[in-house]
């Protein structure tokens, strides 16, 4: 029986005949008439969700951000159940294992990771925990590398969430849109069918701050959750965390840094600078807004004239091209 379930739930690489997708339809088709419970949630900051059963989402940052330090704190607060820096997690009793996929860094340093996340839970380091499996994957090809996530997952029983750390390493060309696609079906396949909550890692670009390659396009897409992890311009032992893209409402960014025990900590009242961008949005909500719907209330005549009236009063370089954009789309 879960051979036939496997073959209907889990999609392969060949096209689906007649047969096949006459099997599949109880499984593809959605009835009005049905009862679908919404996805457990699992993670959450300051109530806030960011995670939830049958999803994945991940983290982002530039190298030396401390994105993995970030992922350690949502692993050691899955395992307690405590709050660990912002994060709340909170496992189903079915569900309360974690399965961790390292693919880039030696055993050496792999086992710091592991030993941090066990500390943050407050859980002795000198002793196995049958509820943590740590992989490491550095000698293997994307293609191994994939084909023993699919196998644990198979195997590995009472597994709520994965961790992998870096998604990048599973696939060939972080440019190429077919695999960039495939990879992200497959987290998507994962997700659904074991129930679980997988949380990736990739890197943003060094230029700027987009994802890295055609992958990252696809994760912004399909991701639930999209964490930045970015270093203080001023104070690089701090490093602050925000959502890039999340589903649920955002949540306040928050900081943390590394201590002398080598464990991130949250820098409590800390006072988050407003970018550029922040800055000039700011005023735009003062001033070229209030003058847009000054106009747009008295003359009404029309997107030409309010846009004539609001782009000299924005003038100066601020909010020429938005003020423009605003004024079509509301009138």
């Amino acid at each position: 029986m879960e051979t036939a379930r496997t073959d209907l739930m889990l999609p392969d690489y060949h096209r689906i005949d007649e047969e096949k997708y006459r099997s599949l339809l109880k499984y593809i088709r959605l009835n009005v008439t049905e009862q679908y419970e919404f996805p457990q949630e699992i993670v959450q900051i300051d109530g806030v969700t960011i995670a939830t059963l049958g999803n994945f989402s991940a983290s982002t940052g530039k190298p030396k951000s401390k994105k993995t330090f970030n992922v350690s704190a949502i692993v050691a607060s899955a395992l307690s159940g405590k709050e660990v820096l912002k994060y709340k997690a909170d496992l189903p009793a079915c569900k309360n294992r974690i399965l961790y996929i390292d693919t880039e860094q030696s055993k050496c340093h792999c086992h710091k990771v592991l030993q941090r996340i066990l500390m943050l839970a407050g859980m002795p380091i000198d002793q196995e925990n049958d509820r943590i499996e740590f992989f490491v994957l550095r000698e293997y090809t994307p293609d191994q590398r994939r084909d023993i996530i699919k196998w644990a997952l198979h195997e590995e029983k009472n597994i709520g969430l994965v961790i992998i750390d870096g998604i990048r390493d599973l696939i060939h060309d972080i440019n190429s849109p077919s695999e960039s696609l495939d990879i992200i079906n497959e987290l998507m396949r994962w997700s659904s069918y074991y129930e679980l909550h997988i949380h990736t890692v990739l890197h943003l670009n060094k230029g700027d701050d987009n994802t890295r390659g055609h992958i990252g396009t696809e994760l912004n897409n399909k991701a639930e959750t999209i964490l930045q992890i970015s270093k203080n311009t001023e104070d690089g032992r701090i490093s602050e965390v925000r959502a890039m893209h999340i589903r649920d409402r955002e949540f306040t960014p928050f900081a943390f840094e590394i201590g002398d025990d080598s464990l991130p900590h949250l820098v409590k009242d800390y006072q988050f600078k407003m970018s550029k961008k922040d800055r000039l949005t700011s005023y735009q909500r003062k001033s070229g807004w209030w003058i847009f719907f000054n106009y747009w209330a008295t003359a009404r005549s029309g997107y030409a004239t309010v846009n004539t009236g609001i782009s000299p009063a924005a003038a100066g370089g601020h909010a020429v091209v938005q003020g423009q954009r605003q004024a079509q789309r509301v009138v």
